[in-house]
């Protein structure tokens, strides 16, 4: 079943975020739009250049509303010791969330019950809580922070703008459709 248009189950987790111990709920999320980005485990070898990435990206996440979560199956005190070991990921400037019971990792359906981490995913959620994007794959590939980007600027036009829609490569400020029976055989 897909968990598109579904609400975020409710959850606590522990985080690292700028040199303290913070509390990340489903409650705390609510309100503004979050990115939340599932990694296998911490001290991995792709993992460093996504968070690396979303980093460089952070400032743009920021401008447009939203909150970035980075979600492994490890503990926030590991988290800590990555960040401050890692010249990658101590670039961040958001939540490491810990997830070592696989609560979230097993609710997002990303969880590989085999090893005990977490696939790759990706979801955009928007400020009620209700999951707009997913996209979930293999650990080999690691992602880009410019398409989550883009798919979050794109939920939040739709969101604002009913009855339209964003085509294939959609950027901010391009124009949208209006489905309709007149485009149907004309695109």
């Amino acid at each position: 079943m897909s968990l598109i248009n579904t609400q975020v189950q409710p959850f606590k987790a522990q985080a690292f975020l700028n040199g303290k111990f913070v509390e990340v709920s489903d409650e705390s999320m609510k309100g503004k739009w979050s990115v939340v980005i599932f990694m296998p485990a911490a001290f991995t070898f792709n993992c460093p250049t996504e968070i690396e990435d979303a980093a460089e990206h952070y400032a743009e996440f920021q401008k447009a509303g939203a909150e970035v979560y980075i979600v492994t199956t490890d503990t926030h005190f590991s988290h800590k010791v990555w960040h401050e070991t890692s010249p990658a990921v101590g670039k961040a400037k958001f939540p490491l969330v810990g997830d070592p019971t696989h609560a979230l990792t097993r609710a997002f359906g990303v969880h590989i019950e085999e090893e005990g981490l977490a696939l790759r995913g990706t979801f955009v959620i928007n400020p009620e809580g209700q999951i707009k994007t997913a996209e979930v794959h293999d650990n080999a590939i690691a992602r880009d922070m410019k398409e989550t980007l883009r798919k979050l600027t794109a939920a939040q036009y739709t969101a604002s703008h009913p009855g339209q829609v964003c085509p294939a490569k959609w950027k901010e400020g391009a124009k949208t459709l209006a489905p309709s029976l007149d485009l149907v055989g004309k695109i």
